[in-house]
C-alpha cells in the first residue's frame, strides 16, 4: 500500500472491547511506513496501555487529558494540523454522540473539532445500539460534517450477539485509507479554480460600489477541494478570511482584476464561480476624491461577465463549470435561466434575503441545478458553510471520476 508511505496519521483510540483491533491497525500502518501519533482516551486505557501503543506506533502517545508537558510539546491545534488524516477507532456509541454534538471536553474531541483534515470514524458497538435511532441520527450528523465511516460490519460480537455493529478488520481499514489517499494523489493532477468574495468598483480613490458577500462559502469550497488533494487556486475579492497555505491565493479588488486573474489561471479542470462580482462599474473613475455636493449623478456600465466568458470559451473551457446565483425572489426560475443563459454545468442557488443564511453568515442553504443529469435539481439543507462545502465537493468528485 504505497500511498501510506510517510503519511502522518493521528490515531485516536477510544474505550471498547474492540480496542485490541486498534493495536493491530497501528501495527499495519507502521509496517506500511506511515508516521503515527496516538491519543488514548481515558476509557481506552482500560483496554490497552500507553506502552503497548507506543511500542507499536514508535511515536508519541498523548493522554486524553490536557497537560503542561503535552501542550508545551505540541498543542491541540498543532496536533490537528500535523496530521494528514485522523482515525478514530473504535468509535463507541458514546464517542459518536460526543462528536455529533461538537464536544470539546477532552484532548481527543478538541483535536477533532479543531481539525481541518479528513476524519475517519470506525464504529464498534452492540447491534441494538447501532440500530438505535439516536445513533443513526448522530451518524448522519457526522456524515454531514464531512466525516467518513469505515464499517461497521456484520458478525458475532464479544457480548455473544450477532449482527451489524462489529468493528471492521484492520486490513479493511487500511484498504479504505489507502484508497482515499490514492484518490487524493490522483486529484493532485486536477486543477481547480475558485472565485470568492465581492468586488469593489471605484467611483474615486476612496469610494466604491460593492455588495455584502463575505467570501465564506467560496473559501470553504476551496478548502474542501484542497483537502481532497486538488491543485487549488482561489481568486478572492476583498475579505478578511484566512486560507490554507496549500492553496494558491490570488487577491484582487475589481471585477476587471478578477477577470484577468481568471484568464491567467486557465486552463483548469474545474471552475467554481462563487464570487459576487459586481454587475456594473463606474463608466469613468475620478482621479481625485469627489467633494461633497448637493447632488451627484454617476453613470454605470456593464462589467465583464466572467462566468459567461469561461463557460463559452472554446479552447480553455473547464470540464466542469459551476456558477452561483444569489437570489431574493423566484429562485428556481432565475437559477434555471442562468444555467441555460451562461452555458454552465451547474448553478448553485441560494436565497440571500434570509437573515440567518447566505451573505455574511456562517450558514447556508442551497439548491444545485444540473444541466446534464438525470435529476434536474437537488436541495442541500441548512447547515454550516464548511459542512455544505463538503457535500458540494462530494458531488464534484463523483462528477469527474
Amino acid at each position: 500500500m504505497d500511498n501510506l508511505l510517510n503519511k502522518k496519521i493521528l490515531f485516536i483510540v477510544c474505550g471498547g472491547v474492540s480496542a485490541y483491533k486498534a493495536l493491530e491497525t497501528i501495527r499495519l500502518l507502521k509496517k506500511n511506513k506511515a508516521e503515527i501519533k496516538t491519543i488514548l482516551t481515558k476509557s481506552a486505557k482500560e483496554f490497552v496501555t500507553p506502552l503497548s501503543v507506543a511500542s507499536l506506533s514508535q511515536g508519541k502517545v498523548y493522554d486524553d487529558l490536557f497537560s503542561v508537558e503535552n501542550e508545551t510539546e505540541m498543542d491541540h491545534i498543532a496536533l490537528s494540523r500535523w496530521a494528514d488524516l485522523i482515525i478514530v477507532a473504535p468509535a463507541t456509541a458514546n464517542t459518536i454522540t460526543k462528536l455529533s454534538q461538537g464536544s470539546s471536553e477532552d484532548l481527543a474531541s478538541t483535536v477533532i473539532l479543531a481539525s481541518n483534515k479528513q476524519i475517519f470514524i470506525v464504529p464498534a458497538m452492540n447491534v441494538r445500539m447501532w440500530e438505535h435511532k439516536s445513533i443513526k441520527d448522530n451518524i448522519k450528523k457526522l456524515k454531514d460534517f464531512g466525516y467518513k465511516l469505515i464499517g461497521p460490519v456484520i458478525g458475532e460480537m464479544a457480548c455473544g450477539e450477532y449482527g451489524e455493529g462489529k468493528m471492521s478488520e484492520p486490513i479493511d481499514i487500511l484498504k479504505e485509507i489507502n484508497s482515499f489517499l490514492s484518490n487524493n494523489q490522483k486529484n493532485k493532477k486536477i486543477k481547480a479554480l475558485v472565485t470568492a468574495g465581492p468586488t469593489n468598483e471605484y467611483l474615486d480613490p476612496i469610494r466604491f460600489i460593492t455588495n455584502k458577500s463575505s467570501g465564506k462559502q467560496g473559501y470553504e469550497i476551496a478548502k474542501s477541494l484542497s483537502n481532497r488533494g486538488f491543485n487549488t487556486t482561489l481568486i478572492s475579492g476583498p475579505t478578511s478570511l484566512d486560507i490554507n497555505s496549500e492553496i494558491n491565493l490570488i487577491k484582487v479588488e475589481t471585477a476587471e482584476e478578477m477577470f484577468k486573474a481568471t484568464q491567467e489561471n486557465l486552463p483548469a479542470d474545474i471552475a467554481v464561480f462563487s464570487a459576487a462580482v459586481a454587475d456594473f462599474k463606474i463608466d469613468k473613475q475620478n482621479k481625485d476624491k469627489i467633494k461633497k455636493i448637493e447632488k451627484l449623478t454617476i453613470n454605470l456600465e456593464k462589467n465583464i461577465d466572467i462566468l459567461n466568458y469561461v463557460s463559452n470559451h472554446n479552447s480553455m473551457r473547464p470540464k466542469l463549470v459551476i456558477g452561483f446565483a444569489a437570489e431574493t425572489t423566484n429562485l428556481d426560475d432565475n437559477a434555471k435561466e442562468k444555467l441555460t443563459k451562461k452555458n454552465c454545468d451547474w448553478i448553485i442557488a441560494n436565497d440571500v434575503s434570509k437573515k440567518d443564511s447566505g451573505f455574511d453568515s456562517d450558514y447556508n442553504e442551497v439548491t444545485i441545478f444540473y444541466k446534464n443529469s438525470q435529476k434536474e435539481k437537488e436541495k442541500l439543507s441548512y447547515k454550516k458553510k464548511s459542512d455544505l462545502s463538503e457535500e458540494i465537493v462530494d458531488r464534484i468528485v463523483s462528477e469527474i471520476n
